[in-house]
């Protein structure tokens, strides 16, 4: 769908300001559709690619040898207190905060990152101590910030810090950033770290004790409210951990309860939509009227980023560090720690490693790393502690797929913790994922009786994410502690041939392929994914103790293709393609719950197990089903 003149004359003298802004940002003010990218064939040998992009990537980035410390434009560290904060989905604890009153060393960090860009670039140093940084630090080409042994920087825990020096003034919602929110363009809160088109920067720390903390759980005001608060209520409970959000209770405003501040009908914005092209979108009754339904409803009526306004008065929390358009990147060294949302967002990056960084969270939607339409990504060296999936491979979702697939992406020597998924691919993949390698991983699941890691390597995607995922090979990954020994089921929509909470998608496999991702939580469903070409191998999967007995899952595998019944759209429906050509050798799945059933299989062409061991049996075998 695209606007119309008639659309735009509708629009209010400061949308149309707004419009201009982003314009002169390079930002589109439509929504370009989809860019496709052609998949090579099945590759005789595809860790030689792995090795080139590896190679690729090895270069050290170079900087002028000129130092910025922060303390010589004002930077005074803090005085810390201790809080009661919430430090995970259902825990509280004592936590370090900065004094009330302590020096917001904002200014003295944007001045130090100006003035080392503006004379050709360098290093900006922030010295071991407390600091206290009420405001987003925007990185810039060709600086280098890092964080020396001890640096502990404490982010304002406020929302309202993140809407105060935005490139963009939203007039009440306060001045936002140009950012995407679940793989959604919107103008919103300021990430804490950010940047967008810049090249040759570099965030480090010299060790884990460098640290770079948000503050997620800390509350913001007297009713005990932090970020995390604004999650909500959760439409998928975990059958073990995460069935409560901090401090939340019914009628608290969150990003799942409908927000008035948003209009009553997509004919307001897009005086152009159909009735039917409407009725699809909104779906029935005012659900999609909650922030988080809103933004992808946007998205699907093709509304420009300057009308995608949120910030004040809106519930979508922003990531911690997200990258966008930015060419050769390195994260590397530091710890971050109780991140507002996602840990590592970088969008439409080129060129970018991450490399022996603690990403630490435990709280709502506290993903690791989530690339999203990059090409060439280097992951080493990491160690993963989330509250939600350690890796997940993202690729735009409804119409903003204008910066392609995510691909050429490498995964190696890290070590997985607790989380939803340790290797994800989507769910928001409408643009693709293509050529992703892991190897040599360690899936330690350290939290296995409290917090287990519920799937080990997954991939997610229904009929309204769409999008494909082709040529995705793991090797030599060792998993001692098994993971999520009970199952977590999804549920289907009326009129499915599946039964709902019959099918562990949610958690209990190690491997789970998920077509058909929580259908219920999309109006929308009218993009049936390919999923193919999939090569997994030496998986390793050990038992742990349990009250009913020594296992290691509840499934070894559960693959849930598309389900074709989900189709919402107009008449004829697309083909609707099972998942198809995928290998599973030389694996051990150690004793499943489920010895009796160890495999699910809907919709799927050409499974090729092969020296695959479960429950100590022996599998040489294709399945179709």
């Amino acid at each position: 769908m695209n606007l119309t003149e008639k659309d735009t004359a509708s629009f209010s003298p400061q949308r149309r300001q707004l419009m201009r802004q982003l314009a002169a940002l390079g930002m589109s003010s439509g929504v370009p559709g989809l860019a496709l990218a052609q998949s090579a064939p099945l590759q005789q040998d595809p860790w030689r690619q792995a090795e080139r992009i590896i190679a690729t990537l090895s270069q050290s980035l170079q900087f002028r040898a000129a130092d910025y410390p922060v303390t010589h434009y004002g930077a005074l560290s803090c005085t810390v207190r201790k809080v009661a904060a919430w430090i995970s989905f259902e825990e509280q604890g004592m936590l370090d905060t900065p004094d009330e009153h302590a020096p917001d060393c904002y200014q003295a960090i944007r001045t130090a990152i100006e003035t080392c860009h503006r004379e050709g670039g360098g290093r900006v140093l922030i010295p071991a101590g407390n600091w206290y940084c009420a405001g987003p630090i925007v990185l810039l080409s060709n600086v280098h910030l890092h964080l020396e042994s001890g640096a502990h920087l404490y982010f304002s825990h406020r929302p309202d810090d993140y809407a105060r020096y935005g490139e963009v003034d939203c007039g009440e919602q306060g001045r936002l950033t140009v950012s995407r929110w679940q793989s959604n363009d919107c103008l919103n809160y300021s990430p804490m770290i950010y940047a967008n088109n810049q090249e040759n920067i570099a965030l480090t720390g010299a060790d884990w004790s460098s640290v770079l903390d948000g503050q997620g759980g800390v509350p913001f005001n007297d009713y005990g409210d932090c970020w995390w608060t604004w999650k909500g209520k959760l439409k998928t409970i975990n059958a073990i951990a995460q069935g409560s959000v901090p401090n939340y209770r019914e009628g608290k405003p969150s990003e799942n309860a409908v927000n008035p501040l948003n209009v009553g009908s997509l004919r307001q914005l897009v005086v152009s939509i159909s009735p039917q092209q409407q009725a699809l979108i909104q779906g029935a009754g005012d659900k999609w009227r909650a922030d988080a339904n809103y933004l992808p409803a946007l998205s699907e009526a093709a509304v420009p980023l300057a009308q995608r306004v949120f910030g004040k008065g809106h519930y979508l929390r922003p990531p911690m560090i997200q990258l966008i358009s930015c060419r050769r990147v390195l994260l590397q060294g530091y710890e971050v720690r109780n991140t507002p949302f996602w840990q590592h967002h970088p969008v439409n990056c080129r060129q970018l490693v991450i490399r022996g960084v603690h990403a630490k969270s435990h709280g709502p939607n506290s993903d690791g790393f989530d690339p999203e339409a990059c090409d060439h990504v280097l992951v080493e060296n990491c160690t993963f502690d989330s509250g939600d999936d350690c890796i997940a491979i993202k690729a735009g979702k409804n119409l903003d797929t204008q910066f392609g697939p995510s691909q050429n992406i490498v995964i190696q020597n890290c070590t997985m913790q607790s989380g939803h998924g340790a290797v994800t691919l989507g769910s928001e993949m409408a643009g693709g994922i293509q050529h992703v390698y892991a190897q040599n991983l360690l899936f330690e699941n350290r939290h296995w009786k409290t917090n287990p890691l519920n799937t080990a390597i997954r991939l997610k995607t229904n009929l309204n994410r769409g999008g494909y995922l082709k040529h995705f090979y793991v090797r030599n990954v060792r998993i001692p502690n098994g993971v999520q020994t009970s199952p977590s089921f999804y549920s289907s929509l009326p009129g499915s041939p599946i039964q709902s909470k019959t099918v562990a998608t949610a958690a209990g496999a190690v491997i789970t392929f998920d077509c058909d991702y929580t259908p219920v939580s999309d109006n929308v469903r009218i993009r049936p994914p390919v999923v193919e070409n999939i090569d997994i191998s030496d998986i390793t999967v050990g038992n742990v103790q349990t009250a009913r007995g020594e296992f290691s899952c509840y499934q070894a595998i559960v693959i849930l293709g598309p389900v074709a019944s989900d189709y919402n759209g107009s008449a004829p429906a697309p083909v609707i393609h099972p998942v198809r050509n995928v290998r599973i050798h030389n694996c051990d799945f150690g004793n499943p719950v489920a010895a009796d059933a160890p495999l699910y299989l809907y919709n799927v062409q050409d499974l090729q197990l092969s020296e695959v061991k479960i429950a100590g049996k022996r599998y040489h075998q294709r399945y179709s089903a």
